[in-house]
């Protein structure tokens, strides 16, 4: 938050009360609970259009500063007896975000909503799942640990670095994937073909990566790299034969754009005629731009689990949005229906 603006309250979530008649839609055809959305700060876009899916208006909630810099939140709608969704993803700046979401569910549990459920698009500090080092912490189960205390009852999440995380918690989690979203894109743009390869960054990503290529009945490459040191990577092999092919990379999310962009290189070395990256997250830390604008690669696509502001975007980014896999969750986790039918085969992949 700038100097200037932190003598003051300013009121940045807010919409207004639904009436009554749009109140009324909103209740469980059995038990007649209420549905609500509400949002922090990282993300108000993909609240907004998650609400719009579901046919509401986010909830009535200022998220805002107090002059010393600490989150300040204030409910102006009762939510008691209702289920309230949360959306806030947990991205840059990753702290603000986490201490948001908590002081929320705070928040929120004090003013007796009936359950909590906090949809995180993107769960920061996932990577650190576990001890690489001595004396190192493991950071994403305390992060399950904070979640927890501050009262939340679910969570849902979108492709998650480490599907292990899910086993952090004790309450239920639901993991949500973008994959069919993008296989769909890919479709779109017609870059499905015979001439067609899916890559996988790294040895880490083969299982998402293997299942894309049998999804698509293409075939499957893999770049070897080895990581001196953390957001570092060097690539040390090609595994496959990419002569005269389409190159895809599939990831879970593009952090600093290393391992892109030399694998991109190394890919049009071993003869690809195009290069093209498909990932969930948009993470681009610096020096993420700076590589991307410089190097060869075709395209990139994202989801919308993190905001791209315009100094972070590029003509060859393209962005699709998971709000309608997102509200399709909330909906059936708020109706108490199967998720994971979501994303068996033949199930829709949207809403």
């Amino acid at each position: 938050m700038k100097t200037a603006a932190r003598n003051r309250t300013k009121k940045v979530v807010a919409a207004p009360k639904p009436s009554r008649n749009f109140r009324k839609n909103q209740k469980h055809a059995r038990s007649g609970h209420i549905l609500r959305v509400m949002c922090g700060n990282s993300n108000v876009a993909l609240a907004r259009s998650i609400a719009h899916h579901l046919g509401l208006e986010l909830g009535d909630m200022e998220v805002s500063r107090f002059s010393d810099g600490e989150v300040r939140v204030k409910i102006n709608e009762s939510v008691r007896g209702e289920d309230v969704f949360v959306v806030q993803s947990t991205c840059r700046p990753v702290n603000e975000n986490l201490v948001e979401l908590l002081v929320i569910i705070d928040a929120l549990k004090r003013a007796s909503a009936r359950k909590i459920a906090a949809v995180i698009p993107y769960y920061g500090y996932a990577r650190q799942d576990k001890k690489v080092q001595p004396r190192e912490p493991i950071s994403a189960r305390l992060v399950a640990n904070l979640l927890e205390t501050a009262g939340v009852d679910r969570v849902l999440t979108m492709d998650v670095h480490s599907p292990a995380i899910q086993g952090f918690f004790n309450i239920p989690v639901d993991h949500l994937t973008a994959i069919g979203l993008l296989m769909e894109d890919m479709k779109k743009r017609g870059l499905v073909s015979r001439k067609t390869l899916i890559v996988s960054p790294d040895v880490g990503g083969v299982e998402r990566a293997n299942h894309v290529a049998r999804s698509l009945e293409v075939p499957l490459a893999i770049i070897a790299k080895r990581r001196p040191e953390p957001n570092k990577s060097e690539v040390v092999e090609i595994i496959g034969n990419v002569q005269g092919k389409r190159a895809i990379i599939f990831d879970d999310l593009v952090d600093t754009a290393g391992s892109i962009t030399g694998g991109a290189e190394r890919l049009f070395e071993r003869g690809a005629t195009e290069v093209h990256v498909y990932a969930t997250h948009a993470v681009l830390s610096d020096p993420a731009i700076e590589r991307l604008r410089a190097s060869n690669v075709n395209s990139l696509v994202f989801t919308d689990t993190i905001p791209l502001p315009p100094e972070r975007q590029l003509s060859k980014i393209h962005t699709v949005s998971a709000a309608a896999i997102l509200a399709e969750a909330v909906k059936r986790g708020f109706e108490e229906q199967s998720i994971s039918s979501l994303f068996t085969k033949g199930a829709p992949t949207h809403a």
